[in-house]
């Protein structure tokens, strides 16, 4: 009797007891949320542009190609309002894909600049 007990107590604490790591099963999410609420032009867009566009011979003012000079208010929105820039920073069939030679922008820069676009592409 007693050596059954030992079993019985022996087997529920293999198999009926467990240590589980909540960090394991649930997470926390390390990202940040993208903002799009608050973007603007020299805050947001200007700087992802100074970084990844405006290079010496690409789309600044000495070599503005494509004939976009994105170093400029001016100049972007000639790329807003012809639907350039949203078709190639996304990569769209039809567009040439931007930047050129380089990965994708991050989608959370994809959406600043897509959501400044359609909240006006102000120059702010």
């Amino acid at each position: 009797m007693k050596k059954m007990f030992f079993v019985l107590m022996s087997a529920t604490a293999l198999f009926g007891c467990y240590n589980d790591k909540a960090d394991q099963l649930y997470p926390v999410s390390t990202t940040t949320p993208c903002d799009t609420a608050n973007v603007s032009y020299s805050g947001t867009i200007k700087p992802i542009f100074d970084a990844m566009c405006n290079t010496s011979g690409c789309h600044d003012a000495a070599g503005v190609g494509g004939g976009y000079n994105l170093s400029t208010h001016a100049g972007t929105m000639i790329a807003v309002t012809n639907g350039r820039l949203s078709g190639s920073i996304n990569h769209l069939s039809g567009y040439n894909a931007m930047p050129k030679g380089l990965p994708k922008l991050s989608e959370c820069e994809i959406s600043k600049i897509d959501a400044w676009a359609r909240q006006g592409a102000l120059d702010n």
